[in-house]
This record gives structure tokens, C-alpha cells and sequence, in this order.
């Protein structure tokens, strides 16, 4: 009897792990969607529906407007809005255009730096989800060989 009482919460428990499991592919199936978006347009979409994106000044992008090495170009998004939900980094001209996601949390400050790689010369764009809809930030970046303007 006891073996029966303590497989049941063995299997109790293995149900509860694999629906806790799950729950992360659940939170984050709309941004996997739009990693694997080939266009801007789609990526938008899979983020945002309909929500209106906005060019907006109150949204910082700091990145070079040249890039010496596509393969490690470092970018910065900040915004002093209220509301912050996440940040977004898409770059028009990348085989997948949405290069990195920021999930934020109520009290965390928007603002993330990392780098990029960048195939080739391409629009810049970062983008900041508040509760009240979108606002971008964008820039063009010339992608050289070797530093040498080519």
C-alpha cells in the first residue's frame, strides 16, 4: 500500500514538473515565432499584431553608424518611459531580422547593451513595449570590410 501512496506522488510530481516546464515555451512562443520571421514586417507582426509602432526620441539607440566588424557590433537601447514590458533589437537586412529580445520586469530599468552581427549594411531598429503600445528608435549602419569604407 505504501508503494502505491508513493508512486502516486512520484507521478503527482513528475506532472506538475512537465506542466511547469511547458510554461516557458507558452510565455515565449510569440518571440520564437518572430526569431523565426525571414521579414520585418512578419517579426512585427509576431511581437506587436496590431499594436501602432511609433519613431519616438524618448527611445535611445546607441550604435556605431559604422561598423568596422559585422560580426561583433555592440548596441545599446535605453528609454526613461514609464512601463517598460521588454526590448527588442531587429536589424532589416539579417537573414532573421529579430536579433535579441529584453523581457523587463516591473522595477528593472530599460536599458540593454549587447552585440550584434550584422551580415551587411542594414537599417537598425530598437524598439521599446510599453502597456501603451510601441516606440522606435532606428538607424543605418554601414557594415565595411576590414575598416576600410568598402
Amino acid at each position: 500500500m505504501n508503494m502505491n501512496v508513493s508512486r502516486r506522488h512520484v507521478l503527482r510530481g513528475l506532472s506538475l514538473l512537465i506542466g511547469v516546464a511547458a510554461l516557458p515555451r507558452q510565455l515565449f512562443a510569440r518571440a520564437t515565432g518572430a526569431f523565426q520571421a525571414k521579414e520585418v514586417d512578419q517579426v512585427m507582426q509576431q511581437l506587436f499584431g496590431d499594436l501602432p509602432v511609433t519613431l519616438s526620441d524618448q527611445v535611445i539607440l546607441k550604435i556605431p553608424s559604422i561598423a568596422e566588424n559585422g560580426a561583433v557590433v555592440p548596441v545599446t537601447v535605453s528609454s526613461d518611459v514609464a512601463g517598460v514590458e521588454a526590448i527588442y533589437i531587429v536589424i532589416d537586412a539579417n537573414p532573421n531580422p529579430l536579433s535579441a529580445t529584453f523581457e523587463l520586469g516591473a522595477t528593472s530599468p530599460a536599458d540593454v547593451s549587447t552585440r550584434v552581427k550584422m551580415g551587411q549594411s542594414s537599417m537598425v531598429r530598437g524598439l521599446v513595449k510599453t502597456s501603451d503600445g510601441v516606440l522606435m528608435a532606428q538607424q543605418e549602419v554601414k557594415v565595411t570590410i576590414g575598416g576600410c569604407g568598402g
